[in-house]
């Protein structure tokens, strides 16, 4: 008997079938006890709105709030043709169903990424195909085929699962319920800007919201200055150093002439070092890489690349075994790992110029059970490459550097901070002789500072070429007495917050906008995992082009920055949770603990329910939504039925048209129609809505070419031989026309009466 294993992807069930000494078949891997068969991502997608009711293939304002009783799930629909089946994906799912049934078959492997999302790729083929038979789960950080077959020795019932399945599931129908219903609902408000689909998302909206800030930051900055006063030493040896002038911790001033005078009272005096504090500073290795870190040091360092395009190609190396799984938010490994982990070290040292200094150990910034969530850090397995494009060198090339910093020397420098008080006294002439009584001068009350630094031992930096910054001070000891040779104010601009790169709104997204100094690691790095952020690792790069392409944000070299269309959603969309960085931190927190079992998928979804119909309510009612500042609100409400389809029609910015436009119905009547406006009116709501009423609307005080008033009715017909709609017009005697006005408020004064 043998067992079928799932992968998630073709190159993953190559890894598994080399390592199990399956051949290639039609579609699948066969050995003497495996058959390995593959998805390719998501078989299965969640039912479009018009698959649980036709009528929702026409978005309409009254259809909305929109939530399925139950959520069904469905083969992935061709790219071009939204009501087929991929042809692909068919194919694939017959041969998993094919190779589950056969009768040699006791028994299935589920091989997705070890995560929340590769759980429900495979399960929601087996809720599909209803396999009778038990389904196992193999967790894996690396496809090596060491790592392969020892996860083939260590599998747990998929049963086990359910609570990543949950989170998974969760997630998914999450996004649905609030992609479909405030995206159909938040477009037909703002139905005419030029047919433009608002993308609204759980994730999408908090992010641009970190964007927006910032623009507002940069935009509102106002340029302020402050002055510095550097004075210039000279030992007697002639040795020059500079110092900045400090009253306390402070050494910024709002204004220049009290420096200015100090200036000229102090240039060419003498002054004495009252202490010299000489320290050494250990320089750890930056911890290893997550996705995020990853991420943020490639989009910074290299022209052209993006988040979304790191992760591609750390997933592709991932796939050919050459590093670990990339989706992951840990810096550290698991204790587990150290066996391991020494192995790839030895044999990854081995080719580099720095071997000789490198020497393994288990130091708690690299081994740490306690800051690990599911995936350990990103490193390198112990596969050697062979012909990496230039993308993929550059990628492993960082996570390789970066784990083997680890255990390089630790950089050590040595900060030198003098403290110069002003004396009373000038160096008289050229003499070099110093006075014997030496008083400080107490009408200035503050402090002379000189720093320097000098790189003792530089360690892991030389691995991963940084070059320190050395500043080096005279050997001068406390006590000794120096001449201030020259001092100057220096006028400093403050500068404005720099636009956002993907490297910086990744570490926002990640800490979901907490700000942690570098003393904080430990806080930091705890808040990352306790799944409290703006998405996932595996959805960040994503989200951010997303943004791009619904046109929210633009990029410029590395910045990033709203667009007009960005900066409008963020200032008028009516549900403003979304837009709140906590609020969203919160519900990817309760979908973390959903997987802890701190949390049902029930209790998120009803949440999640209330808020979508809340939100949906919110936009329908609001009546500045969608409109340009000074512009007529467009009503939320249809205005009548088309007369050539039934459907409703609703108003954009320039027209009143078909709701049903999407499946071909081209009625529309412009607000700028150039026949009704020949004669001095308007197209209007309340115009368009007699007129689909009764067939035909009357005007009182339309003006002819020649200046003439008349009364009339027009008609709105369709010409049968062009079949395009035109105006017809039908004069009628203005009396006529006042009687049933006046019929028509009379009956519904007293329709109101017998309300």
């Amino acid at each position: 008997m043998k067992k079928l294993i799932l992968a998630e992807k073709p190159s993953v069930a190559k890894n598994i079938a080399d390592a199990t000494n399956a051949v290639r078949k039609n579609g699948y891997f066969e050995g003497n006890e495996y058959i390995i068969t593959w998805a390719f991502g998501h078989l299965l997608q969640l039912y479009d709105a018009k698959d649980y009711d036709p009528e929702m293939k026409t978005w309409r304002m009254d259809k909305f709030p929109y939530i399925p009783e139950q959520f069904h799930y469905k083969l992935k629909t061709d790219g071009k043709n939204k009501d087929k089946a991929d042809a692909g994906v068919v194919r694939q799912m017959n041969i998993i169903k094919q190779l589950a049934d056969r009768p040699d078959v006791e028994g299935i492997i589920s091989a997705t990424d070890d995560d929340r999302e590769g759980q429900i790729i495979a399960d929601e083929i087996f809720l599909y195909l209803k396999p009778q038979k038990p389904v196992e789960r193999i967790l894996l950080n690396e496809w090596t085929a060491d790592e392969v077959n020892r996860g083939l020795q260590n599998l747990k019932p998929n049963e086990q699962m359910q609570s990543l399945q949950d989170a998974g599931f969760g997630r998914q129908i999450a996004d649905w319920l609030i992609g479909i219903n405030l995206t159909s609902v938040a477009t037909l408000k703002c139905r005419g800007k030029k047919n433009r689909l608002l993308n609204i998302g759980r994730v999408l909206m908090p992010t641009l919201k970190i964007i927006y800030d910032r623009d507002k930051e940069i935009a509102d900055f106002k340029v302020t200055k402050y002055y510095k006063l550097k004075g210039t030493f000279e030992t007697k040896e002639r040795h020059i150093f500079d110092g900045i002038y400090y009253i306390g911790d402070n050494e910024k001033f709002d204004s220049p002439d009290e420096l200015e005078k100090l200036r000229q009272q102090i240039e060419g005096r003498m002054a004495k070092i009252v202490s010299k504090k000489v320290s050494k500073k250990k320089e750890y290795a930056p911890y290893l890489f997550n996705l995020s870190n990853l991420q943020g040091h490639i989009t910074s360092k290299y022209k052209g690349w993006t988040s979304d395009k790191v992760l591609k190609t750390a997933q592709d190396l991932y796939e050919k075994k050459l590093i670990t799984y990339p989706r992951t938010a840990s810096v550290v490994l698991d204790e587990s790992l150290i066996g391991r982990t020494k192995k790839v070290l030895e044999i990854h040292q081995s080719s580099s110029p720095f071997a000789d200094q490198m020497k393994f150990h288990t130091s708690k910034r690299i081994f740490d059970s306690k800051k690990v969530e599911s995936h350990s850090a990103i490193i390198p397995t112990y596969m050697v490459p062979k012909n990496l494009s230039d993308s993929e060198r550059i990628v492993y090339e960082a996570v390789r550097n970066r784990f083997l910093a680890q255990f390089m020397p630790i950089a050590v420098a040595e900060d030198t901070v003098l403290h110069l008080k002003v004396l009373q006294e000038s160096m008289p002439g050229e003499s070099k002789q110093i006075p014997d009584t030496l008083e400080f001068d107490d009408s200035i009350p503050g402090d002379f500072v000189a720093k320097g630094k000098i790189q003792l031992e530089a360690g892991w930096k030389q691995l991963e070429g940084i070059d320190s910054k050395e500043v080096i001070l005279p050997n001068v000891k406390k006590d000794d007495v120096v001449k201030i040779t020259k001092a100057e104010v220096n006028e400093v601009e403050r500068k404005p917050p720099k636009p956002h790169t993907e490297k910086t709104l990744l570490r926002v997204m990640e800490t979901c906008g907490k700000k942690y100094e570098e003393k904080d690691d430990q806080e930091m790095m705890m808040a990352i995992l306790s799944g409290f952020s703006i998405g996932t690792p595996a959805t960040r790069a994503e989200t951010i082009k997303k943004l791009k392409d619904a046109g929210y944000i633009k990029a410029k070299g590395k910045s990033l920055s709203c667009t007009e269309l960005g900066r409008n959603l963020v200032e008028t969309f009516p549900a403003r949770e979304l837009f709140d960085l906590e609020y969203t931190g919160r519900l990817e927190k309760t979908l973390s603990d959903i997987e802890r079992k701190k949390h049902t998928k029930a209790e998120f979804l009803s949440f999640v329910e209330n808020f979508v119909r809340e939100s949906v309510e919110k936009i329908k009612a609001d009546t500045t939504f969608g409109t340009e500042p000074g512009a007529t609100p467009i009503h939320a409400v249809p205005v009548g039925k088309c007369p050539e389809c039934g459907a409703d029609v609703i108003e954009s910015e320039k027209a009143f048209g078909c709701s049903a436009w999407k499946s071909g119905c081209k009625f529309t009547i412009w607000k700028n129609d150039y026949y009704i406006q020949s004669f001095g009116k308007k197209v209007t709501y309340e115009m368009v809505k007699i007129l689909l009423e009764h067939g035909k609307v009357g005007f009182h005080g339309c003006v002819s070419k020649k200046g003439n008033k008349f009364s009339a009715y027009f008609y709105y017909e369709k010409n049968q031989e062009t079949g395009r709609y035109q105006w017809r017009l039908e004069f009628i005697d203005p009396r006529q026309l006042a009687e049933k006005r006046k019929e028509a408020q009379e009956a519904a004064r007293n329709s109101g009466k017998d309300q």
